[in-house]
């Protein structure tokens, strides 16, 4: 999958999501928070345009309220979803991982938790 390029644009706000995810499940803030593993006032801040989601509670979002996917929710961040990896692709990676020296697998460590870490900022 192609990545390159603006990060999309978009076409309603996480909070407008937010909103949307609660009338459509019928669910609270409270609810919200309980089902994800968070904390109300986290999602309160998310409802009110104050803070936006780390990944791993989008993810859980999209988990727990399928009718919202990931790439909506990122989406609504200005972020492109990460692309999950196929049993093929883990088995393709780990084979190459394993030819490396130890060195060679922090250096690889370091520059993915890097490419990673910016995709979360």
């Amino acid at each position: 999958m192609d990545k390159s390029g603006p990060e999309p644009a978009a076409e309603e706000t996480f909070a407008q999501v937010l909103r949307a995810l609660k009338d459509e499940y019928g669910v609270s803030e409270s609810e919200v928070a309980r089902r994800i593993g968070g904390h109300v006032s986290t999602v309160n801040n998310w409802a009110h345009g104050k803070a936006r989601p780390r990944p791993a509670a989008v993810r859980a979002l999209a988990r727990e309220f399928p009718r919202f996917t990931e790439q909506r929710l990122f989406a609504a961040m200005g972020k492109r979803a990460p692309a999950p990896l196929s049993p093929d692709q883990r088995d393709a990676v780990l084979e190459v991982f394993d030819r490396l020296t130890a060195e060679q697998q922090e250096m690889l460590l370091i520059q993915a938790r890097a490419v990673a870490d910016n995709n979360d900022g």
